[in-house]
């Protein structure tokens, strides 16, 4: 049995929402580069541009990517081996969060009441925290902020089993197309299909953790994965909206399976901020 303290895990959760805000990732970063350069549109290269000059001054600056710094959504690894000392682990990391957005000046985004008040929390907590046990003695933190334009733009579909995979296809094209703009493409598209619709939904957000334009394992997903792009960028949504080729980065799809009685697919955006940090402890 390993001990990791509640102390590590709150200094490494204020890091991670720092850097997080402040550092877009060289996947997401060399796939930008890469679009820039296969863009025909003249608008919308300039845009993916300013999108790399924007987060080359937010490295160099360390300043946020992003005026919405996002509500905080957590992954956590925790070993089987591990105990947790000193204190509560979601206090832990929501007193990381509290950190990280103060000591950081980064937006606070977060409201209680939602359906009525709607009053800010002023430090940007709680975060959305997900906990998977897997073996081994180690616990890694994933911290994503999600902004609320992309987030926004999440799409959930009951879709009958007979519409297969066309259906999935369908629903989620009509689904990016239906959010234009909005998410600030270009995007990346993360895709749920089967379980139920809350074991869908996750997998379509824990999608967008994988590195950008990495196939799915499996040769059948990876297939879909490339039909959904390819059809999502002759949409001509483009850049901020402005037309182009480049809509979304990538279509990123995890499964699971499901009852014989339903086909769940849940769609979940990206904006082409797409910021996360991780760390093992």
């Amino acid at each position: 049995m390993r001990e990791i303290t509640v102390q590590e895990i709150t200094d490494t959760v204020a890091r991670l929402c720092m850097e997080a805000n402040t550092i877009l990732p060289e996947d997401v970063l060399a796939s930008l580069r890469a679009a820039r350069e296969a863009e025909p549109s003249p608008v919308g290269r300039e845009v993916l541009d300013q999108i790399l000059e924007n987060a080359d001054i937010a490295r160099q600056e360390q300043m946020p990517l992003c005026q919405d710094t996002g509500l905080t959504v957590v992954f956590l690894e925790v070993g089987q081996d591990v105990h947790i000392v000193g204190g509560s682990l979601v206090e832990a990391i929501n007193e990381g969060v509290r950190r990280g957005y103060t000591e950081g000046y980064l937006r606070k985004s977060v409201v209680d009441y939602p359906f009525s008040r709607r009053i800010n929390t002023r430090d940007n907590t709680p975060a959305v925290i997900h906990t998977d046990i897997v073996p081994g003695d180690r616990l890694k933190i994933t911290v994503v902020p999600k902004g609320g334009g992309s987030e926004n733009m999440s799409f959930l579909g009951m879709l009958t089993p007979a519409l297969g995979r066309q259906g999935v296809i369908d629903f989620v094209v009509n689904a990016v197309d239906e959010a234009g703009a909005n998410p600030c493409p270009p995007i990346i598209v993360g895709v749920g299909v089967g379980g139920t619709i809350d074991q869908t939904t996750l997998l379509a957000k824990k999608a967008l953790l994988r590195k950008v334009g990495e196939p799915h394992p499996d040769a059948e997903v990876a297939a879909l994965e490339a039909e959904i792009l390819e059809r999502v960028n002759r949409l001509g949504i483009g850049p901020q909206g402005f037309g182009g080729r480049t809509t979304a980065l990538a279509v990123h799809v995890e499964t699971y399976p499901c009852h014989i009685a339903s086909l769940p697919v849940v769609v979940n955006i990206q904006c082409h901020s797409a910021r996360h940090k991780e760390a093992v402890l």
